[in-house]
């Protein structure tokens, strides 16, 4: 079984890459693929749950205390981000819901497959882990704050608590919890422990499932805005590129060791797209632009993410913790 599971992660980026064009090629040729996106959230709670299984959750407490690995990743990705997106906003043109979309995006990080890559990629996704409920509560405290600096006053209105709860309850405390109660069972039992190792070999395939039904079911949704998702994806492939150099450089800043360094690095780059398209739903008037520009970014960061997998795994070299 050890030997399935090294193959699946040893060949994981080609996988990833056959599932995107298969989803592409579903999504442009077959009707009715919109319809997955009901299943994008299911999927991802699955994916996380199978990540989580790999972490060793009985530290969780004692990552929670790591206090220079929550400044570093609190330093990123709410002061050095934004303003790494404020520098690239006079690219994005002047259209108030086409900003709207890029910012929303843009200024949220990750707090659900992002466990997932950087557990691939060679990061302490432990301790990335243990910080997602921060994350989430200073994103829902920072984003109104931002928008309403950066759009002006009515943008913070539309940024609502409603979805980033769901996400924290359905993305991550559930799947956490049943992660929880396997990793219990397998440590009494050996029906337990068979359970556990079967369910190690799946966080590639989870993975690919996910890639596969958010490109098959918002690819259909790109046509009737690809102007606007054209005009931006040039900002979201700039940001790809530098996001997590600055996430980088604060970890060494803060002295982390390299897997934390890359944790946060890997933070820094991955936004909360699948969980702000909710909100961009909600605004009067956003369908198709912004989830056209919101999936655009999905589109860019998902083929970003494999690429850091191999480079930000690489990355080394930051003073011991």
């Amino acid at each position: 079984m050890q030997n399935i599971r090294d193959q699946l992660e040893n060949n994981q980026i080609g996988i990833y890459f056959a599932t995107v064009a298969l989803a592409a090629l579903a999504g442009l040729a077959l009707p009715g693929t919109t319809s997955l996106e009901s299943a994008v959230n299911p999927a991802l709670a699955f994916m996380l749950f199978v990540t989580f299984l790999q972490v060793p959750l009985a530290e969780l407490g004692r990552a929670f205390t790591h206090t220079r690995f929550l400044g570093a990743l609190l330093v990123t990705n709410f002061a050095v981000i934004p303003l790494l997106v404020v520098a690239l906003l006079p690219l994005v043109p002047a259209d108030p819901l086409i900003r709207l979309g890029v910012l929303l995006v843009l200024l949220a990080p990750c707090i659900d497959y992002v466990v997932t890559f950087s557990h691939l990629g060679r990061a302490d996704a432990r301790l990335l882990l243990a910080a997602t409920p921060v994350l989430l509560v200073a994103q829902m405290l920072m984003l109104p704050v931002y928008l309403r600096i950066l759009l002006g006053i009515e943008a913070a209105g539309l940024v609502q608590p409603g979805p980033f709860i769901d996400a924290f309850v359905w993305l991550i405390a559930v799947p956490l919890l049943l992660a929880v109660v396997v990793q219990l069972w397998a440590g009494r039992s050996q029906a337990g422990a068979r359970a556990s190792s079967v369910l190690g070999l799946l966080p590639v395939p989870a993975t690919a499932l996910v890639l596969f039904i958010v490109v098959a079911s918002v690819l259909p949704q790109l046509g009737r805005a690809l102007d606007a998702a054209l005009q931006v994806a040039p900002v979201y492939a700039a940001f790809a590129l530098l996001a997590p150099l600055p996430g980088w450089l604060v970890a060494r800043l803060f002295r982390l060791a390299p897997p934390a360094g890359r944790a946060v690095a890997f933070s820094g780059a991955t936004r909360n797209s699948l969980v702000v398209l909710p909100l961009a739903l909600a605004v009067p008037g956003a369908v198709p632009l912004l989830p056209a520009i919101i999936v655009t970014q999905t589109l860019v960061e998902l083929v970003a993410e494999l690429v850091y997998v191999r480079a930000i795994a690489r990355l080394g070299g930051a003073a011991g913790a």
